[in-house]
C-alpha cells in the first residue's frame, strides 16, 4: 500500500510513482497519508476531518493541531494552507469562490480562509458549543453551522448571520443541512423529529411522521440522495430507515448484519449514470468498518476498514471516484471506488440464497424490514471498467435444502469449514473467534443479557474468590458475572459445583466481550452438555454409560483394566467432561480440539473423550492404584492431540448405531434470538429442594448471626456498664483522697501566704525608699542634662551666626567683584558699541554719498530724456507707484517687527520684575544699571511712537503723491515743465525718506543688541543667586536686516 509521510513539509508530491490514482493499491487504497511531528517520528499528529470540493479532485484535511492541508488528487500535490493552532471540528470546501473553505474550530468559532493567498477571509462567531457540521447550499452563497444547542444560517458574501435556530437543551439538535437541488432546509433533532423548512421564508413546510419503530431507534446519522428524494436515518441499532421526502412516508427498513449494533455515519456513493437517485449507501458502524450496500437489493457490495485498522469518519467525492477515510490511528486513507467495485464484481463462487417468508402476524414495520446479506446482487453495481454479465442458475430442491442447513451467518458454509478443518487441523487463529461465532450462531441478545446482568451477583457466587483464587481481578470479575448470569438464567447453574470449571476456559478466552462469553457457554451447555443434569446432583450416569459402552466396543482390554482396579467412568471420563479438557491440554491443543467439537455433531464431544482415553492406554495399563488414575486425568500428559482428533473421527464412523451417542443426543440447536430459551432439563424438585434448603440454611445462618451479634452487643454493654461502675467507684475514692490532700495543701498555703505577706510588706517599704532615691537622682540628672543641652544649643547658635556672617561676607565680596567685572564688561561693550556706531555712521555717510551721486546721475539722465518724457511718463508713474508700495510694505514689516520686539521686551521686563522681588539686596547694588535700562527702554518706546507717526505721515504723503501723479497725468501735455520739476522734487523727497528709514533701522538694531546684553546680565545674576538651579543658555534675539 503506497504511503506518504507529511512530516514538517508544507508542500510536495502526494505519491511518488505509479500509474495514477485510478489504479488503487491493496484493498483499493491509493495512498495512506500520515503526519508525524517534526523531529519526533514516533509522535503522530492525528487527522480529524476531511472534505472534498465540488469537483471531487481536491481534498481538504485538518488535524488536531490545527494544520489544514489541501491534496490535489489530479495534480498529485499537497499543500499546507493554514495553521489555526487549534483542533478543527468540521470542514466545508464547496463554496461559490472555489479557493475559499470553512473550518470550525475548538473555540466554537468558524473561520473562512483562502487556499491561494493563505489569508483569513472572515471570522464568524456565535456558537456556545462545538460546531459538529457545516452544510453549504447548492449555490455556495449560504452555509448552515450546527452545534448541539443551535443552528445558524450565514451569508457567505457578507459573512453575516441571517437566522438562528434555538431549541430546548433537553431536545438538542443532531444535524441541520440543505437538501440538494431544492430550496429546503432539513433539521433533525434528538427526539427523532425531522422538520423541513422553506429557505426563503424559513416557514415549516412539513414534518416527517414519527414511526412506532423510531421509539427504540435514536437517530444519530443522516444522508440524502443527490436528487433529494430519499432520506436515510440510522442510530443505535442495526436498522436503517428509508423515508420518501415526496410522500413523507417511511418506505423501507433495512436490517444490517448482526455485527452492526450502531450506525455512526451515512453517505451515498454518487454515480454519473443514476440521475441523482443514488442506490449505493455507505454505512459506518460501531466496529469502525464502512459497508457499502445497495438500498434496492439490500446486498452488501464491498467494505473498507477492519477491526485492526478502523475508520473514525469518511467522506465521498461528489464525482464518485474517491473515498477519503480518517483512520483510528490518525492517518488518512484514500480509496479508489473503481478498484473497490472491480474487486466486488469479481465472479463469486456458486451460492444459493433462500428468501424467507416472514410470518403475517408481524407488524407493518416488519413487513418493510429487509436484511442485508453478504452475497452479490443480481444486477451488479455499475463500474466504469469492463461490463459484467450475470446469469441465474437453477438449483435442485434437495441441493437448496442441503445448502440451507450448511449456511452459516457471516457468509460462511459449514461444509467448507469442515473441509478446511480436515485439511489444516485447525482454523486460522486470526479468524477463529469469528468462525466460532458463526458455527455456534450466537444471537447476541443485548437486552436479554443486560437484564441478566442487571440482577447483580448471584448469592451462590458472592464468595467465589475464596474457592477459586484467581490472580487477575478482571478475570475473576468476568467469571463472577458470567456465572451469575447463568444462575439467573437457570437455577441449576447456581447449584452445580462444576459450572465454574466448565465456564472458565471460555471466560479466559472471551474476557473482553462478556455477551459473547455468556452465549458461548450457554450454547455449549445446551448442545454439548445434553442430559448432564438429569441425575443431578450426581454426575450424568447416562452419558458416562454411553461412553463406557463406546470404550467397551473399541478397547475392551482397557475397560477390563479399569474394572479390575475399581476405576469407574466417574474417574476416567467425568474429569475430562466437567473441565472440558482444560486441565489436561495446553491452550493451543484445547483450541484445536474445540475447533473440531464446534464443527461437528454434539456427539463428537463424547467421542473425543473416549479417543483421549484410548490413545492413553499405554500409561493407563501400567497404573494399578486409584490415586494414579485420578492424577492422570487431572494433569497434562505427553499425548499428540492430532492423533486423538483423528481417532475421534474414526470412532464417529466406526461406532455401531445402537451405541452411538448420535442416537440419543439431539442435533445442534442455536440459542433463540431476542430471548434466551428456557433451560429446565434437570430434576427440578431436587434443585428446588436444594435451593430451599440452601435458602433455609442461609436464613438460619442469618438468624444465628443476628442472635450472636445481639448477644455480643448485650455482653459488650454489660462489660461496658461494669467497667463504668468500677470506674465510678475508683473515681469517688480518688476524689476523696484528693479532697483530703487539697485541705492539707490549703492549710500549708495559708501559712505560706501569711509569711509571704509579711515579707512583701518589708519589700514594699524597701522599694518605696529606693524609689524615692531613684526619683531624686533622676531629677538631678535631668536638670544637668537640660543645662548641657542649653549650652550646646547656645554654642551651635554662635557657630551658625558666625558661619552665616562669613557666608554673607563672601557673597557680598563675590557680588562686588562680579559687579566690578560687569561694569568693566559694560564699559568695553560701550566702547565697542561706539566703534560700531562710528563705523555705521561712516557706512551710512558713504551710502548717502553714493545715493546722492546716483540721484545726480539720474537727474542728468532725466535731463537727457526730457524729450522722451511723454513716452516714458507711464513707466515713471509705475516706478513711482512700485517704490511707494515697497516703502509701504517695508514700513508694515518694520511695524510688525517692532510689535514682536515690544512683546518680547514686555515679557523680559515681567521676568526681571519677578527676579527683582526675589533678590532685593542684589537689586540695590545694581540700581544704577536698572535706571539706565529704564531710560533706554523709555527712549526705545519714544522712538517707536515716532516711527508710527512717521509711518502714518508717509502713508498720507504717498496718497497725496498718487493724487498728484494722477493730476499730472491729466495735465501732462499742458504743464510739461512743471511736471518735470515735481518729479524731481518727488525723487529727492523719496531719497530723503529712504535715508531716514535706514537710520531708524540702525537704531533698532542697536537697541536689539543692547537688549541682548541686558539678557546676559540677568543670566549672570541667576548664576550668582541660584547655583543649584539648572543653567539655561542666554537667549539671543535674532536681528532682522532690512534692505532698501
Amino acid at each position: 500500500m503506497p504511503s506518504r509521510e507529511l512530516g514538517g513539509r508544507s508542500q510536495g508530491p502526494l505519491w511518488a510513482r505509479g500509474p495514477g490514482p485510478a489504479a488503487g493499491g491493496g484493498g483499493g487504497v491509493i495512498v495512506n497519508i500520515t503526519h508525524s511531528a517534526p523531529g519526533a517520528p514516533s509522535k503522530t499528529i492525528r487527522f480529524l476531518n476531511v472534505a472534498f470540493d465540488s469537483s471531487g479532485d481536491s481534498l481538504l484535511a485538518g488535524d488536531h493541531q490545527g494544520n489544514i492541508y489541501v491534496f490535489d488528487l489530479k495534480g498529485n500535490r499537497f499543500n499546507l494552507v493554514q495553521r489555526t493552532m487549534q483542533a478543527c471540528t468540521a470542514l466545508a470546501f464547496n463554496l461559490r469562490r472555489k479557493t475559499e473553505f470553512l473550518v470550525a474550530l475548538a473555540d466554537y468559532s468558524v473561520k473562512c480562509f483562502d487556499t491561494e493567498s493563505k489569508e483569513l477571509v472572515s471570522w464568524m462567531r456565535g456558537h456556545d458549543s462545538s460546531v459538529s457540521s457545516i452544510s453549504v447550499s447548492g449555490s455556495g452563497r449560504y452555509a448552515i453551522t450546527t452545534s448541539t444547542d443551535t443552528a445558524q444560517l450565514w451569508d457567505l458574501d457578507t459573512f453575516q448571520r441571517k437566522r438562528k435556530l434555538n431549541v430546548r437543551h433537553s431536545v438538542g439538535i443532531q444535524k441541520v443541512f440543505f437538501l440538494p437541488l431544492s430550496n429546503t432546509i432539513l433539521s433533525c433533532f434528538r427526539d427523532n423529529s425531522v422538520f423541513a423548512w422553506e429557505f426563503d421564508t424559513l416557514h415549516c413546510k412539513y414534518q416527517l411522521p414519527t414511526a412506532v419503530e423510531c421509539s427504540t431507534l435514536l437517530y444519530k446519522s443522516f444522508a440524502v440522495t443527490r436528487d433529494g428524494r430519499i432520506f436515510v436515518a440510522g442510530g443505535k441499532s442495526n436498522h436503517l430507515h428509508l423515508w420518501c421526502l415526496e410522500s413523507k412516508q417511511l418506505i423501507k427498513i433495512i436490517q444490517m448484519p448482526t455485527k452492526v449494533r450502531a450506525v455512526r455515519h451515512l453517505e451515498f456513493l454518487p454515480d454519473s449514470f443514476d440521475g441523482g437517485s443514488n442506490q449505493v449507501l455507505g454505512v459506518l458502524s460501531q466496529d469502525n468498518i464502512m459497508r457499502f450496500i445497495n438500498i434496492e437489493t439490500c446486498k452488501l457490495l464491498f467494505a473498507i476498514g477492519s477491526h485492526e485498522e478502523g475508520i473514525s469518519t469518511a467522506a465521498i467525492s461528489p464525482n464518485g471516484r474517491y473515498i477519503a477515510s480518517v483512520m483510528e490511528n490518525g492517518s488518512v486513507n484514500l480509496y479508489s471506488v473503481q478498484a473497490l467495485t472491480q474487486e466486488a464484481n469479481k465472479p463469486p463462487p456458486p451460492q444459493f440464497k433462500v428468501v424467507e417468508d416472514w410470518p403475517k402476524c408481524k407488524s407493518e414495520a416488519n413487513k418493510l424490514t429487509m436484511k442485508v446479506t453478504s452475497g452479490r446482487s443480481e444486477r451488479p453495481w455499475k463500474s466504469k471498467g469492463n461490463k459484467i454479465q450475470t446469469r441465474l442458475l437453477k438449483v435442485q430442491a434437495n441441493t437448496s435444502l442441503e445448502n440451507k442447513e450448511n449456511e452459516l451467518p457471516g457468509g460462511l458454509n459449514k461444509k467448507r469449514l469442515q473441509a478446511l478443518l480436515k485439511g489444516y487441523g485447525e482454523y486460522p487463529a486470526k479468524y477463529r473467534m469469528f468462525v466460532w461465532r458463526s458455527l455456534l450462531q450466537l444471537p447476541e441478545n443485548h437486552l436479554a443479557f443486560s437484564s441478566l446482568i442487571d440482577k447483580g451477583t448471584h448469592s451462590a457466587f458472592v464468595n467465589i474468590q475464596n474457592e477459586y483464587p484467581i490472580k487477575s481481578r478482571k478475570l475473576l470479575r468476568v467469571l463472577q458475572r458470567t456465572l451469575s448470569a447463568l444462575a439467573h438464567w437457570s437455577a441449576i447453574f447456581g447449584e452445580t459445583p462444576y459450572i465454574p470449571l466448565l465456564a472458565f476456559p471460555f471466560v479466559k478466552l472471551f474476557q473482553n466481550n462478556q455477551l459473547i462469553c455468556f452465549e458461548v457457554v450457554a450454547t455449549v451447555v445446551v448442545n454439548f452438555c445434553q442430559h448432564w443434569f438429569e441425575y443431578f446432583p450426581n454426575p450424568p450416569v447416562n452419558v458416562l454409560s454411553m461412553m463406557e459402552n463406546i470404550l467397551a466396543h473399541h478397547d475392551k482390554e482397557l475397560l477390563q483394566h479399569f474394572i479390575k482396579y475399581n476405576v469407574t467412568s466417574q474417574v476416567y471420563a467425568w474429569p475430562l467432561l466437567e473441565t472440558l479438557f482444560s486441565e489436561v491440554l495446553t491452550r493451543e491443543e484445547w483450541l484445536k480440539v474445540f475447533d473440531n467439537i464446534f464443527s461437528n455433531h454434539p456427539s463428537y464431544f463424547l467421542m473425543i473423550v473416549v479417543a483421549y482415553i484410548v490413545c492413553s492406554r499405554a500409561p493407563l495399563l501400567h497404573c494399578n492404584q486409584r490415586q494414579d488414575f485420578e492424577y492422570f486425568f487431572h494433569h497434562r500428559n505427553n499425548l499428540d492431540i492430532n492423533v486423538v482428533i483423528k481417532e475421534a473421527y474414526h470412532f464417529m464412523e466406526a461406532t455401531p448405531p445402537d451405541i452411538h451417542p448420535q442416537r440419543v443426543l439431539d442435533d445442534f440447536v442455536p440459542l433463540t434470538k431476542g430471548q434466551y430459551p428456557v433451560f429446565n432439563k434437570y430434576p427440578k424438585f431436587i434443585v428446588d429442594y436444594q435451593t430451599q434448603e440452601w435458602e433455609r440454611i442461609r436464613q438460619d445462618e442469618i438468624e444465628y448471626l443476628r442472635e450472636r451479634q445481639l448477644m455480643h452487643e448485650l455482653e459488650a454493654k454489660a462489660q461496658e456498664r461494669k467497667a463504668e461502675d468500677e470506674a465510678w467507684y475508683r473515681k469517688q475514692e480518688l476524689l476523696q483522697e484528693a479532697e483530703e490532700q487539697r485541705r492539707k495543701m490549703l492549710l500549708e498555703e495559708e501559712k505560706k501566704l501569711a509569711e509571704q505577706r509579711q515579707r512583701l510588706a518589708a519589700v514594699k517599704r524597701e522599694l518605696k525608699v529606693k524609689e524615692l532615691q531613684f526619683l531624686d537622682a533622676s531629677r538631678r540628672r535631668f536638670l544637668k542634662y537640660q543645662q548641657d543641652q542649653r549650652q550646646m544649643e547656645l554654642k551651635r547658635l554662635d557657630d551658625e551666626i558666625a558661619r552665616k556672617a562669613s557666608i554673607r561676607e563672601q557673597e557680598t565680596a563675590a557680588t562686588v567683584q562680579d559687579v566690578e567685572v560687569r561694569q568693566m564688561e559694560l564699559e568695553s561693550q560701550r566702547q565697542l558699541f561706539e566703534q560700531h556706531l562710528i563705523k555705521d555712521q561712516e557706512s551710512s555717510t558713504r551710502e548717502m554719498k553714493e545715493e546722492r551721486d546716483a540721484s545726480r546721475r539720474k537727474a542728468d539722465l532725466e535731463d537727457h530724456v526730457v524729450q522722451r518724457l511723454m513716452e516714458t511718463d507711464r513707466e515713471e508713474k509705475q516706478k513711482a507707484q512700485m517704490v511707494a508700495e515697497e516703502n509701504l510694505a517695508k514700513a508694515q514689516q518694520k511695524c510688525i517687527e517692532v510689535d514682536w520686539r515690544l512683546q518680547a521686551l514686555h515679557k523680559l521686563r515681567h521676568d526681571d520684575q519677578d527676579r527683582e522681588k526675589r533678590y532685593e539686596e542684589i537689586a540695590k547694588l545694581l540700581h544704577d544699571n536698572r535706571v539706565k535700562e529704564a531710560e533706554l527702554l523709555k527712549a526705545m518706546r519714544e522712538a517707536e511712537e515716532k516711527k508710527w507717526e512717521e509711518v502714518i505721515r508717509k502713508k498720507a504723503q504717498l496718497e497725496e503723491e498718487q493724487k498728484a501723479a494722477a493730476a499730472a497725468h491729466e495735465h501732462r501735455k499742458q504743464f510739461l515743465e512743471d511736471k518735470m520739476n515735481d518729479a524731481l522734487d518727488l525723487a529727492e523727497k523719496l531719497q530723503r525718506e529712504d535715508g531716514f528709514f535706514v537710520s531708524s533701522v540702525r537704531r533698532q538694531e542697536l537697541a536689539c543688541q543692547e537688549r541682548e546684553l541686558m539678557a546676559e546680565v540677568r543670566q549672570l545674576r541667576q548664576k550668582l543667586t541660584a547655583q543649584a538651579r539648572i543653567r539655561h543658555p542666554p537667549t539671543h534675539l535674532s536681528s532682522t536686516k532690512w534692505t532698501t
